[in-house]
């Protein structure tokens, strides 16, 4: 760093346990987002758990562990979230959620979140005083410290400078500045199984060569990250940056080329990953990371050519329906991106929306379809009937965009376990749904 900003740095520099202090009571805090959270930071808070009174935590899918997040009659703070992640779910009891698209998170951070104190892990500083937030905290993070009264920064050399937009925030922002090298968690993805590799191969016949694409979390993205092998001059438009994304770049089956928006980035807007991935993105002007609000933004999406968009769902109903956030009242995770890319892709030049899901799954020894003929009470509908384009088991690929409301119910019953057709044809039947 140049001297004047070193001189700015280490006036701000002090213990973690001292810059929490400036946290009060009733203050709402953000912590973090995915792989980006503030755990040292989090720790010097919950160690002055006794001392305050109503402070609730801010962030979204938290995939580390943290005191913060139990479910201990011994933890006074609040949470609120946009996206209940893995860690998030152990506080059912305090827990808040707010139903958002992500290309509207920033409407979440001047609402719902509405931080008095923001706490960011950001990369060490380039030589003018500028720090990155790191592989996932870009997603929402620049809204979130315009807001906030006060503007705390972990400074961790294990996190990456990734160039972007909206990606930085300079040391002269920060009221105070800690050095904490808490080390990422690998997120390594499952292999994926056999019935994720089949409805991996039926999306595959509805994907060309030169098509870019976005894929979700899970078994079924995986798969598709692999058969995507088979195809060349592909690109990358998503909110999730994974390893199979990366393999695919280092194979060159991805080169960016014919996007038609950002050519030659893969554009993102948070990862998870291993030390590989984070090591791959650091000063790397291949990617690009951007805010949710452009990364998710349906206008910007449509702006690439032949836009893929594949996501996982929890069930569908005979009318095509996706709920894909929880089953009944219990959040279980959120909206996310989901209707974000599924319209966006639709609005593409060539582009196509996949939802995916196996046929059933297995429940206390008894087989359980996942399409049903409607959703019971509680369930929301994350992709409404009128968005959904293509619908994917492992008993084929189907296009509803087109069909009516019985060739709809005929179609999905098509691509349902065999266990289960004779029964939903039947119930379809009896509401009136199937003539």
């Amino acid at each position: 760093m140049r001297p004047d900003i070193q001189k700015i740095y280490d006036e701000k520099l002090t213990t973690a346990a001292e810059a929490v202090r400036m946290i009060q009571s009733g203050d709402r805090v953000y912590g973090g987002t995915a792989s980006s959270w503030a755990y040292g930071l989090l720790q010097a808070l919950w160690d002055r758990r006794h001392e305050l009174e109503g402070v609730t935590i801010l962030g979204s899918n938290a995939y580390q562990a943290s005191p913060v997040f139990d479910e201990d009659e011994d933890n006074p703070f609040l949470f609120n979230t946009f996206f209940v992640g893995v860690n998030d779910r152990k506080q059912r009891k305090r827990l808040s959620y707010t139903s958002v698209h992500l290309s509207l998170v920033d409407y979440w951070s001047e609402t719902a979140g509405s931080p008095d104190v923001s706490m960011f892990e950001v990369s060490p500083p380039d030589e003018d005083g500028w720090c990155c937030y790191g592989p996932s905290g870009v997603a929402a993070g620049y809204r979130l410290k315009e807001l906030s009264r006060k503007v705390i920064l972990q400074v961790n050399r294990n996190t990456p400078y990734i160039y972007g937009e909206k990606n930085l925030v300079h040391i002269s922002e920060a009221d105070a500045i800690c050095e904490i090298d808490t080390p990422y968690d690998r997120f390594d993805v499952m292999e994926p199984d056999d019935l994720s590799k089949q409805i991996a191969h039926h999306i595959m016949q509805e994907i060309p060569d030169g098509a870019t694409f976005q894929l979700g979390l899970g078994n079924i993205s995986t798969a598709i990250g692999y058969e995507l092998h088979k195809r060349s001059e592909l690109g990358i438009h998503t909110e999730l940056l994974n390893q199979p994304m990366l393999e695919l770049m280092k194979s060159g089956n991805v080169t960016n080329a014919r996007k038609g928006y950002m050519d030659g980035k893969t554009v993102f807007s948070f990862s998870l990953g291993n030390p590989e991935l984070y090591g791959e993105i650091d000063h790397n002007d291949k990617f690009y990371v951007v805010p949710f609000c452009l990364s998710n933004d349906p206008r910007i999406i449509a702006q690439n050519k032949n836009m893929m968009s594949i996501n996982a769902t929890m069930a569908l109903d005979l009318w095509g329906e996706a709920a894909s956030e929880c089953m009944g009242w219990k959040q279980y995770s959120g909206v996310g991106g989901q209707l974000d890319f599924v319209r966006g892709a639709q609005w593409s030049e060539g582009g196509k929306s996949f939802i995916a899901t196996t046929s059933s799954f297995m429940k206390n020894g008894k087989r359980v379809s996942k399409i049903v003929p409607y959703f019971g009470p509680g369930t929301p509908v994350t992709t409404p009937r009128a968005d959904i384009q293509y619908v994917a088991t492992e008993y084929g690929c189907v296009n509803l965009k087109p069909l009516t409301m019985e060739d709809r119910a005929r179609a999905m019953i098509s691509i349902a376990h065999p266990d289960f057709r004779e029964e939903l044809t039947e119930e379809a039947k009896r509401v009136g749904l199937i003539r």
